[in-house]
């Protein structure tokens, strides 16, 4: 047998409806600040790993340089000869000097 309790079990079933609602939502605040922390900590993962990649960049550009002094005579001789302005035995060195451009005059 079934009785109909009218407006009873209306309002039991929308408070048990908000009740559902009231806990997804108090979920939802709770885990907010928290999926804000993850798309910060991403970002810079992304950052530092785009960081990593530049320092690798110069780190091989460094071991090459490193490596064409140490194996490659033509390399050294022209490192003295640009750096230092070395010049081998009867040879003339010109420099030639930046002008900065403030002294251009137009």
């Amino acid at each position: 047998m079934q009785v109909d309790l009218g407006i009873w079990e209306k309002l039991t079933r929308l408070v048990i409806f908000l009740l559902f609602l009231a806990g997804i939502l108090g979920l939802a605040v709770w885990y907010l600040p928290l999926i804000r922390q993850n798309e910060r900590m991403r970002k810079q993962i992304l950052r530092l790993d785009a960081q990593i990649q530049r320092e690798d960049e110069t780190g091989k550009q460094l071991w090459n340089s490193i490596n064409a002094l140490r194996y490659d005579p033509k390399a050294v001789e022209r490192l003295a000869r640009e750096r230092w302005g070395y010049a081998k035995p009867g040879e003339t060195v010109i420099r030639f000097e930046d002008r900065g451009t403030n002294n251009l005059r137009h």
